[in-house]
């Protein structure tokens, strides 16, 4: 499988429907943005299970505001690149969303990725091993943003004393892992 480098440059035709989809499922198609209802206090704001790990326990997905609005928008999460996004990958496609919380002192563990993946930082501080960056670490903290690039190994740490909350977007090919942990897959070390 030939790997693209790690570029930043634009949107792929093939993400951008994903994207629109997405846009449009918010309300925020169509070049306008309309004000969503605040969630009420008492709803619920826990994630989904993961798709691929059968040792995660499953938790109840979020609960829309009680409210009689047409559409109900809650925002999960936002945060900010310095640079542009390359979100390319070859269709047919899997687009899946997580909340990942890592606890202190655990990690991800080495694996890469067959596509993208892009995520925000909700809570704590991750400290990401990659060869991406020059001194090959690097440290997010909450309300940043984190791209994960197709092929080369990496694993995300938290080394502080509280709980590390992702909000993570997978663009990912059909058929292949979120994640790959056979690292024999994966970009030479």
């Amino acid at each position: 499988m030939t790997r693209r480098p790690h570029h930043r440059t634009g949107v792929g035709a093939g993400i951008a429907v994903v994207l629109a989809s997405a846009l449009l499922l918010t309300g925020c198609a169509g070049g306008t943005t309309t004000a969503a209802p605040a969630a009420s206090a008492d709803a619920s704001a826990t994630a989904a299970a993961p798709l691929d790990s059968a040792a995660a326990t499953p938790t109840p997905t979020p609960t829309p505001a009680d409210t009689d609005a047409p559409v109900v928008v809650e925002e999960l999460g936002k945060g900010e690149q310095d640079a542009a996004v390359d979100v390319e990958v070859e269709g047919p496609v899997q687009v899946a969303f997580r909340r990942i919380t890592i606890k202190p002192g655990a990690g991800t563990g080495k694996h890469c990725h067959d596509g993208r993946l892009i995520a925000v930082v909700e809570e704590g501080a991750l400290t990401h091993y990659a060869p991406i960056y020059p001194e090959g670490v690097h440290v997010y903290e909450t309300g940043d943003s984190i791209e994960e690039g197709p092929g080369y190994v990496h694993e995300g740490k938290n080394e502080g004393t509280e709980n590390v909350v992702l909000l993570v977007t997978y663009i990912i090919p059909a058929g292949d892992p979120l994640a790959e942990t056979d690292l024999t897959h994966c970009d030479p070390e």
